[in-house]
C-alpha cells in the first residue's frame, strides 16, 4: 500500500484518504479513511483548517462507503459494525491511563479554582476553559475509554469537580459519534465542563448530603441549572453551551425540571447533556449512593422511558460502550470477568478478564480473554452486580497501580 502526504490545495475527488492532518476536532468526519467522492466533503476539508492529508495512491476500493455530509441524526445504517466506536483507539489503554489520571488531577483543580470563583461571586470567563475542553478532546482521541474510565474513579471530595471532567469528556466522545461539526463539538464539551456551574450557589451542607435531601433542599438544588446558565451568560458563553447548563435536567416526556420543556423543544446539546450527566452520576461515587456497574446502568437507563431522546441514546451506547471498560460481566462458561478494553471493531466482544466462577462460587485464576478471537470461544451472556457476588477491588483488573 503506497501512501503520501499532499496540501489540501491538491486533494480530488476520487482519492482515498488514509487519514486527516491535525486532530479531529479540526474536522466532523466519524472517521479518517475513507473515498472522497463527495463534493460537499471536499469543501468542508478544505474550509475546516487542515493543512495536510494522507492519501492511499494504489487504493481506491469500489465498496468502500464515503463520508456522508454533516448531519447529527444518526441510523443504524450509519453505525460502525455491531455498533463499535466511531474512531478506534491510536494508543493501548494502558498507554492512555496514566496521562488521563494526570489531566485529572489538572483539571480538577482547573475546575475547583473556577467553582471557588463563582461562589465568591466572581465572573466566569467562559474562554478560559476551551485549553482545558481541547485537552480531553485529545485524551479521548487517543482512546476514549481511558478518560471516561479513569474519571468514573471518584471520591466523595471530589465528585463534583471530577464528574465536570467526566461529562465532558462524554459529551465530546458522543459528539463524534453523532458526527456533530467542529463548532458544535466544541460547545459540547465546553458545555459538558460547565454544566454543573450552578452548583456554586448550592450551600456545601445540601450540595455534600449523604442522605435522600428534604423537599426544601431538593427545591433549593434544582434552582442550580437556572443560576449556572446565568454565570455562563455573564461570562460570555455561547448561548449553545448556556443551553446545556439551563436544561441538562429535562426530559423528553416534559417531566425534567427547570421548565418542563417536551421532544424537540429541549435543545440538542442539552439533551445530549441530559444522557452524560445521568450515565456519569450512576456509575460514580456518590455521598449518599454506590455507584452502578456500567454495563447495568446502560441496561438501566435503556428501560427509562420518557427520560432521554431514544436517537441521542442509542448513539451514546456506541460511543461509550454496551460494556464500558471496568463492567463486570457473566460469560457464557458461566465465569465473571472484568471488561478490560473495548475491542476495535465491536463493543460486544471486548478483552476481559475472568476471576470467578458462577458454578462453584469461587475466585479463578485471573484469565485475560480476548472474545473477539474466534479461538477463544467464550462469549457475554450480560452483566452481573458485583456487591451481589461480593466483589471488590475490580478496578484493580484493568487500572494499573490500584
Amino acid at each position: 500500500m503506497s501512501i503520501k502526504r499532499i496540501p489540501v490545495s491538491k486533494l480530488r475527488l476520487g482519492m482515498y484518504i488514509h487519514r486527516l492532518g491535525g486532530n479531529w476536532f479540526l474536522h466532523p468526519f466519524w472517521r479518517s479513511n475513507f473515498l472522497l467522492d463527495s463534493p460537499a466533503d471536499l469543501k468542508v476539508i478544505q474550509r475546516c483548517g487542515i493543512s495536510d492529508v494522507w492519501i492511499v495512491v494504489d487504493k481506491n476500493e469500489p465498496g468502500s462507503r464515503p463520508a456522508t455530509e454533516i448531519g447529527w441524526m444518526l441510523s443504524s445504517s450509519d453505525a460502525a459494525p455491531d455498533g463499535g466506536l466511531s474512531a478506534a483507539p491510536t494508543v493501548t489503554l494502558a498507554e492512555e491511563v496514566e496521562h488521563a489520571r494526570q489531566l485529572c488531577l489538572g483539571a480538577q483543580d482547573q475546575i475547583l479554582s473556577m467553582f471557588d470563583e463563582a461562589r465568591m461571586g466572581k465572573a466566569i470567563n467562559a474562554r478560559s476553559a476551551v485549553p482545558l475542553v481541547q485537552q480531553i478532546a485529545d485524551s479521548v482521541e487517543r482512546h476514549p475509554q481511558a478518560l471516561l474510565s479513569v474519571a468514573r474513579l471518584k471520591t466523595q471530595d471530589n465528585c463534583t469537580y471530577l464528574h465536570s471532567v467526566a461529562v465532558c469528556a462524554l459529551m465530546l466522545a458522543l459528539a463524534r459519534q453523532l458526527r456533530l461539526d467542529y463548532r458544535l463539538t466544541q460547545l459540547a464539551g465546553l458545555g459538558g465542563l460547565m454544566h454543573d456551574l450552578g452548583k456554586a450557589a448550592i450551600p456545601l451542607d445540601i450540595l455534600n448530603k449523604p442522605g435522600k435531601l428534604t423537599d426544601a433542599e431538593f427545591k433549593a438544588m434544582k434552582r442550580h441549572p437556572a443560576r449556572g446558565a446565568a454565570m455562563l451568560r455573564e461570562g460570555g458563553a455561547d448561548p449553545a453551551a448556556q443551553a446545556v447548563a439551563m436544561h441538562h435536567h429535562e426530559k423528553i416526556n416534559g417531566k425534567g425540571y427547570p421548565d418542563g420543556l417536551v421532544a424537540d423543544a429541549i435543545p440538542l446539546l442539552a439533551r445530549m447533556g441530559a444522557v452524560c450527566d445521568v450515565y456519569d452520576a450512576v456509575t460514580s461515587v456518590r455521598p449518599y449512593k454506590d455507584p452502578w456497574n456500567p454495563a447495568e446502568a446502560m441496561r438501566q437507563m435503556a428501560r427509562w422511558e420518557g427520560h432521554f431522546d431514544r436517537p441521542i441514546f442509542e448513539a451514546f451506547v456506541k460511543a461509550v460502550g454496551i460494556y464500558p471498560v471496568g463492567s463486570l460481566v457473566r460469560l457464557k462458561s458461566q465465569r465473571l470477568a472484568v471488561v478490560t478494553d473495548v475491542g476495535p471493531d465491536t463493543l460486544l466482544t471486548p478483552c476481559v478478564t475472568a476471576i470467578y466462577s458462577a458454578e462453584t462460587h469461587a475466585s479463578v485464576a485471573p484469565e485475560p480473554l480476548d472474545l473477539a478471537d474466534p479461538a477463544c470461544g467464550d462469549s457475554i451472556l450480560g452483566p452481573e452486580d458485583p456487591d451481589a457476588w461480593q466483589l471488590k477491588n475490580l478496578d484493580a483488573y484493568w487500572l494499573p497501580n490500584v
